[in-house]
């Protein structure tokens, strides 16, 4: 909106206003702005949801040590939406597809989760919508996103080609047509694409759900996953660092920068709320909507296969939770002593602000092996 006004619109009439057309700078604007958003209205949000009494149920079954939060104001996230997207609708511009599409996955995600969350409040249980319903729900969403990516594709604004880390030879398509030499299939060439965007948007989703278990943890991680995926935003549609890197270059992405600058700035600001001990956890509505995005973004960038490294944290998260079901099914026996894998330190005897502050250090080193896998090609 303001990159439309003031550069679009009034550039021709007063030259200084040309900085509005670098993206760096509408990136840092956008950061900071929805810090500032978070900041401002937190305490509102925070009391609001006191007020109408949405306060957390937590696990009888979880450790004992969490049950003093119960009745911690939660739907936090829906503070974390509002700082990600209200800045992304003023700084970023938007005739950009791609732009509209992380918008989109970011507010259907946090539908899901803030129907989710609504029920759980009205029940007065820790228990929302069944799992097969919340499934369904993100694999429509998740498939939405997928088929206006290979519309996109077909104008010829995107590519269904896989990037494979530390292979810079090897790029595989993930559409029939493109495999077999196939054009009359049509779209249904892009089945196999549909499938790999869907699991991974899913996959992705629920992995930042099943982190958001102790106090900081889940938003902490976000924000070295998101600073890794504004890097990744800006190298993969700028000329000079595309080719440098050799990448596969996509000039539209490179507007998703200032959305991924804006959920840096939002998780920084939630977290000065969420820190151990919480005032507020940002509940479903919340994890799903920035695993959504976060998953969106790496689907849209070609970067699917480094997301396991840019969100490190989450994957070993979510990896404990099927590890453990698996075993316990078939075994009888469980490998953890509780999942997701932060419960298990925690029952080891490590203190939630250790568990935290060394979770965020691991997450931190493997954003930075993502981003040096950009060479080391």
């Amino acid at each position: 909106m303001l990159y439309w006004l003031l550069y679009q619109k009034l550039f021709p009439y007063f030259r200084p206003f040309r900085i509005f057309r670098y993206l760096t700078f509408r990136t840092a604007f956008a950061s900071w702005t929805a810090l500032l958003i978070a900041l401002l209205i937190g305490p509102y949000v925070i009391e609001k949801l006191r007020e109408f009494q949405i306060g957390q149920y937590i696990r009888e079954e979880g450790p004992q040590a969490h049950q003093k939060k119960a009745g911690t104001p939660t739907m936090g996230g829906v503070l974390i939406c509002i700082a990600i997207l209200l800045p992304t609708l003023l700084w970023s511009d938007l005739a950009n597809p791609f732009v509209w599409l992380v918008m989109f996955s970011t507010l259907a995600f946090g539908a899901i989760g803030f129907a989710d969350d609504y029920i759980k409040v009205v029940k007065r249980r820790n228990l929302g919508l069944t799992a097969r319903a919340k499934m369904s729900f993100q694999v429509l969403a998740s498939t939405v996103i997928a088929v206006a990516l290979v519309l996109l594709q077909t104008r010829g604004d995107y590519s269904t080609q896989v990037i494979v880390p530390f292979i810079k030879s090897v790029r595989p398509h993930l559409s029939i047509g493109a495999l077999s030499h196939l054009p009359h299939l049509g779209l249904l060439a892009f089945f196999p694409f549909v499938i790999f965007v869907v699991l991974v948007i899913v996959f992705s989703s629920n992995a930042v759900n099943l982190t958001d278990g102790l106090d900081g943890l889940a938003i902490g991680c976000t924000i070295i996953a998101a600073g890794a995926l504004t890097v990744l935003t800006y190298v993969s549609g700028h000329v000079v660092f595309a080719d440098y890197l050799e990448l596969q270059r996509m000039p539209l992405v490179s507007e998703l920068t200032v959305f991924c600058g804006a959920m840096v700035g939002a998780s920084i600001g939630f977290l000065w709320y969420n820190a151990h001990p919480a005032e507020v956890f940002m509940g479903d509505v919340g994890s799903l909507a920035l695993g959504g995005a976060i998953g969106t973004v790496a689907v849209v960038i070609r970067q699917e296969l480094l997301l396991p490294f840019i969100g490190g944290i989450f994957v070993l998260e979510a990896v404990s939770v099927i590890l453990q079901v698996g075993s316990y099914k078939l075994r009888k026996k469980r490998i953890f002593r509780m999942a997701p894998l932060h419960h298990h330190f925690e029952l080891m005897g490590w203190s939630e602000s250790k568990v935290i502050a060394r979770f965020w250090i691991a997450a931190l080193v493997f954003a930075l092996f993502a981003l040096t896998t950009l060479k080391l090609r």
